[in-house]
């Protein structure tokens, strides 16, 4: 957003430098080089590039297996994939970064699957780890009624994340 502005500030005849005050940026150069790129590739040169970080090694079958087995489901079907930690197996009974990184580096195409990529899919699906090392949706709280457990939902979660 703050690309376009800029872009549109140069464009109805604005100097560089009054354009970089206008829209927050630090220095006339930045604006110069995004207006060069602007003219060499048009509208694609207003979306965000990556930066520094790695490229994204896991797609989104990937980022499904992990969520897969880090929620538990309510009944474990043996054909079913997901499952909850197995005290003998695993060797707890909850599902931490390490646990989970120990058993998925076992299936093919997550053999260095790291805990911090984990993390940042846990997180990015809306799980946050609770004091009682567990794993629960955000927003979203089991509350004891008389007759049954209920799941009750928060409806400005996301408002609350931001």
């Amino acid at each position: 957003m703050s690309r376009a502005r800029t872009v549109l500030a140069v464009a109805h005849g604005r100097p560089y430098t009054v354009a970089a005050r206008e829209t927050g940026r630090k220095s006339a150069e930045g604006v110069a080089k995004l207006v060069a790129r602007f003219n060499m590739y048009g509208l694609a040169a207003l979306e965000t590039r990556p930066g520094g970080r790695p490229p994204i090694l896991y797609g989104a079958a990937e980022r499904h297996r992990i969520l897969d087995t880090a929620r538990r489901p309510p009944v474990v079907r043996p054909s079913s994939a997901r499952r909850p930690p197995d005290r003998a197996q695993d060797g707890t009974a909850t599902w931490s970064l390490t646990t989970l990184q120990r058993v998925l580096r076992r299936e093919p195409g997550l053999e260095r699957l790291s805990t911090y990529t984990i993390l940042s899919v846990l997180h990015d699906a809306g799980l946050t780890w609770q004091r009682d090392r567990t794993w629960c949706d955000t927003g979203a709280a089991q509350r004891q009624r008389k007759a049954s457990v209920v799941v009750t939902t928060d409806p400005d979660t996301e408002a609350k994340k931001s």
